[in-house]
């Protein structure tokens, strides 16, 4: 693709500030792309030097993918890893780990997810709560339940960091509600502090903190020579801050956006950062390019969705005072350079009867007529959008067009726990747990809703036992749950423990056979949904500090999970599995929200939710935190933001269409008090003028569907977790990397993180010339530190017999070492190896001087393997220090004579092997790496031989022994 004139003037510019205003299909990311290789050809600028961002990670993979093939295709030697890629979340998350030191978190933290977060405030509840007129002040006049307060408070907490708006301000606030604001917030910070945690809002609340501190800001003001920050439409107020100041010293900051596809005001977001991101520099350095040739769009659909942004009213009226009226978009007009330009069906109606519930019959009748005249040749070339996925109406429509044989996509209509693999798991366990009456009995007056999910479960699973389809099922579910009735001692497993053991059972294991890795997504959709579900129960094992049953306390745990945990992941819906590369799996056509489309595109799209109205987003609260904590002039008019974002929302509906753009809806007509017109008042002067798909022709000779494209992400492997894995066993690599399994913690784990983290605290302050402080001491100190952080983070312990056993691995390295402190380099090198079809990543623990070269050492917290008994896991190891070699002689410019394995539990004998660095080594090594990554990739997971020392403690342990028999795939 060359770069049309638009496109050539943003790649060329490349000094100074830059604004990108990027209509839909206008070739964005293609623009980013070249820009990149631009800089990287004619500026000579150290790639590390370079941040760029965009609002997913799958979008900012797939940035990295187009950026190393087209360096590949030119022949050039940089490496596009070494780049500052990604979201500002993960970018500010690395600023974050680099300056820990001057941040409030510790080693080990944990970041908290949505419903991680929700939880977190939910299980701290009566802190808040304790807060007078808190609870008035988010529910006026309300009693509500601690979920639902929970999440309230979540909400505006969040907003509050994403604004920018400090505690401590608000609590010195003279207005009483602001007070009451800072008081939870200030409570929220101490507990994400006391719990080394941190939220997706307060990254950024840190990561602002940083320049507070001047040796950091000088050193993040001077870290890169150029910014490109996709998607800034929707950035927050804070995020603006921390852009800008990265960017200060240059000021090569490029922003890229399309304001009228603002989408997330309700998760922070300010238009006001890309309508007036030139108003930041001094007047008249920042150019501003617009791309509006649309590559996407038959010019009917781009014509339409012209016309819908010119319905509603842009501007403002000049003020009392005399202001200048403002425009809230920039004005601009899209232009179809798409090669579909036929006169044909482009835009139309596809709805059901007025008055009639015929809207589902109409919409399948449409699909399949198209479908047996050769137009759609594959379901995924059609998507259904609407507003809510979860919405009842919306639901009964995707069940209706499936009974009518039209297959559905839809991984975000919570139908998760609906699904038959779950509700068989979720029988299973209330099975083994007779108790599970009593239980029910405590709490089915208040929850009456999920013990009837809960009944219908258990006895649809009791009726799967008697019907003899799996005959071991049964025997074993009996015996378990004699054992849990009369438990007297405590178990060794808690639900985590018996998920595994259940899907050693025909009535799981189908779900899990080989053929499964080659199906697509809808086809492994059990297996994924099981897989999830390990998470979850790892995830309630790890809130409630829950590692084995106890007799004392076995009904309160049942208790917090079915009527607690499990209940409110039931009532806040959960997602099923999204395959990023694969966005719309062939053979369905996928139902979505029109946010979850966003930078997607499909050649049919059917735009739903018609009945829709601008919704008011804010309250009086809002209002008055942006007029007193706002450092600027009011700009959007509060009055007129609902309607700004409900024509923005639907735009980008509309733009997601290539050669067909439906509007379809259930028409009816006002039959009594309440009902509403459908479509509503703000559609009918588009939709009126569409006709219905009946009354128009459609050629088949003069139609031709573009067909989905294929996600080309390049993937990054690592050769620890990755390459040995799979090496290991194909079959661990298919669960728990593939599939996502989460196992069973173990301690073994934790034991190697500690020591390994204890000698990372050994060579830094070493290599800040600190070594006087390598005491025993010191040592004992930050071991302890380490574990506590580890521990708390895990919720995973040590006995103390084996904590005093790790901490002597790491004093008898230090006195071992200590003479050589004066060979210490670096530590902690993270390097990259790119690959025509992958990423290779790694680290190396330590590199050494050599007598003028180099050596890198690698450390095992374990005894020293037999040099014959273990010469397979040796020489793997060997491997992966050849390639990591190779990378730091690429990466530092320097020469590696030695490569070392130091094994810290070795007591008596020489605790090292080390390798003689060969140049010719190099190439065979990688081969290796190679065929390995192909199979990954093409998911051959053949098992001819099981590996026993690796079986002996994994989860999948009761699912081999029933499904595999030795020495066969």
């Amino acid at each position: 693709m060359r770069a049309n004139p638009q496109q050539l003037k943003a790649i060329e510019a490349l000094d100074g500030p830059l604004l990108i205003i990027a209509g839909p299909g206008a070739g964005k990311t293609f623009t980013l792309v070249e820009r990149t290789i631009n800089l990287l050809s004619t500026r000579d600028v150290d790639p590390s030097r370079i941040l760029v961002s965009t609002f997913t990670e799958k979008a900012a993979r797939e940035l990295l993918t187009r950026i190393s093939n087209r360096l590949l295709e030119r022949g050039m030697s940089v490496n596009p890893a070494d780049m500052a890629i990604g979201t500002l979340h993960s970018i500010f998350l690395k600023l974050l780990e680099e300056f820990r030191p001057f941040t409030r978190i510790r080693r080990n933290y944990t970041v908290l997810d949505q419903f991680d977060q929700q939880y977190f405030f939910y299980q701290n509840s009566p802190e808040f709560r304790s807060i007078e007129g808190l609870e008035n002040l988010l529910h006026p006049g309300q009693q509500v339940s601690a979920w639902w307060f929970a999440e309230c408070l979540m909400v505006r907490l969040n907003k509050l960091s994403e604004e920018g708006i400090d505690g401590e301000a608000l609590i010195a606030s003279a207005v009483p509600e602001f007070q009451i604001l800072g008081a939870a917030y200030k409570k929220y910070q101490e507990l994400l502090e006391a719990n080394n945690a941190l939220d997706f809002s307060t990254i950024q609340v840190e990561a602002l903190k940083l320049f507070a501190h001047e040796k950091v800001r000088d050193e993040l003001q001077n870290r890169f020579d150029y910014l490109m920050v996709d998607e800034y439409q929707d950035t927050n107020t804070i995020q603006e801050r921390i852009v800008l100041k990265l960017g200060s010293g240059t000021k090569n900051v490029c922003v890229c956006g399309d304001d009228d596809q603002s989408l997330y005001r309700f998760r922070g977001a300010s238009i006001r950062n890309i309508l007036e991101f030139s108003d930041r520099f001094s007047e008249g350095t920042c150019q501003t390019v617009y791309l509006t040739d649309n590559y996407r769009s038959h010019p009917a659909i781009v014509d339409f969705y012209n016309e819908w942004m010119q319905l509603t009213d842009w501007g403002s009226t000049p003020g009392l005072d005399g202001a200048a009226p403002k425009s809230y978009r920039f004005q601009k007009t899209i232009k179809s350079v798409s090669h579909d330009n036929d006169d044909r069906p482009a835009v139309f109606k596809v709805s059901g009867t007025d008055g009639q519930a015929d809207w589902a019959t109409q919409v399948a009748a449409f699909l399949r007529t198209r479908r047996n005249d050769g137009i759609i040749k594959d379901w995924n070339q059609v998507a259904l959008l609407f507003r809510s996925v979860t919405n009842e109406k919306v639901i009964e429509f995707s069940r209706s067009l499936e009974r009518e044989g039209i297959p559905i996509y839809a991984p975000r209509s919570n139908m998760f726990f609906e699904r038959q693999e779950i509700r068989s798991m979720v029988g299973a366990l209330l099975f083994m747990f007779p108790q599970y009456g009593s239980i029910r009995q405590v709490r089915e007056g208040q929850q009456l809703g999920v013990w009837e999910y809960y009944d219908s479960c258990l006895k649809e699973f009791i009726a799967h036992i008697k019907s003899g389809t799996d005959a071991q099922i049964g025997p074993w579910l009996v015996s378990m749950a004699k054992t849990h009735l009369g438990l007297s001692e405590n178990t060794n497993y808690a639900f985590s423990g018996l998920f595994y053991q259940l899907l050693q059972f025909p009535t799981f294991s189908k779900f899990l056979g080989e053929d499964v890795a080659h199906s697509g997504v809808r086809d492994s959709r059990p297996a994924r949904n099981l897989s999830k579900f390990s998470r979850l129960l790892n995830k309630y094992e790890y809130l409630y500090r829950v590692i084995v049953f106890q007799p004392e306390r076995l009904e309160k745990d049942l208790l917090v999970f079915f009527n607690t945990f499990l209940r409110f992941l039931l009532d806040g819906g959960i997602g099923e599995y999204e395959d990023e590369s694969e966005y719309a799996p062939s053979g369905c056509v996928s139902l979505m929200t029109f946010h979850q489309s966003k930078g997607l595109e499909f050649p049919i799209v059917l735009v739903g939710s018609l009945d829709a109205s601008p919704r008011k987003q804010h309250n009086d609260l809002d209002v008055l935190l942006q007029q007193t904590f706002e450092d600027r002039e009011p700009f959007e008019p509060w009055e007129r933001t609902k309607t700004f974002d409900f024509w923005r929302l639907f735009y980008t509906a509309f733009s997601r269409a290539q050669n067909m753009l439906v509007l379809t809806a259930q028409e009816n007509t006002p039959k009594g008090k309440g009902q509403r017109n459908v479509p509503s008042a703000y559609f009918r002067p588009v939709y009126q003028l569409l006709k219905p798909w009946t009354d128009l022709v459609f050629d088949p000779v003069k139609i031709a569907l573009a067909e989905v494209k294929d996600v080309n992400l390049k993937h990054a492997y690592s050769f620890t977790s990755d390459v040995l894995v799979f090496e290991g066993c194909a079959q661990q690599y298919r669960f728990f990397k593939d599939l996502e399994f989460a196992p069973v913690r173990t301690n073994a784990i934790l034991f190697g993180t500690l020591v390994h983290q204890t000698i990372e605290d050994i060579h830094k302050t070493v290599l800040r010339g600190e070594e006087a402080r390598v005491t025993p001491e010191q040592i004992s100190s930050w071991f302890r530190v380490n574990y506590n952080n580890i521990s708390q983070q895990e919720r995973t312990y040590l006995a103390e017999p084996v904590l005093r056993i790790a901490e002597q691995h790491v004093q008898r390295y230090a006195v071992r070492e200590r003479s050589n402190w004066h060979r210490l380099k670096e530590a902690e090198i993270e390097l990259s190896l790119l690959k025509p079809d992958y990423i290779l990543q790694g680290t190396v623990d330590l590199v050494q001087d050599d007598d003028g070269s180099y050596e890198i050492v690698d450390f095992k917290s374990e005894k020293k393997p037999d040099l014959f008994d273990d010469k397979d896991k040796i020489d793997r190891y060997r491997r992966q220090l050849q390639i990591y070699a190779h990378l730091l002689e690429e990466k530092r410019q320097i020469t590696v004579r030695h490569m070392t394995l130091y094994y810290t539990g070795e007591e008596s004998g020489n605790p090292r092997i080390t390798f003689d660095r060969s140049m010719s080594d190099v190439k065979g090594t990688i081969a290796v790496v190679d065929k390995v990554i192909k199979k990954i990739v093409a998911k051959d997971y053949g098992l001819y031989d099981r590996p026993e020392k690796l079986c002996k403690n994994c989860d999948f342990r009761p699912y081999c022994d029933m499904n595999f028999c030795r020495g066969e795939a």
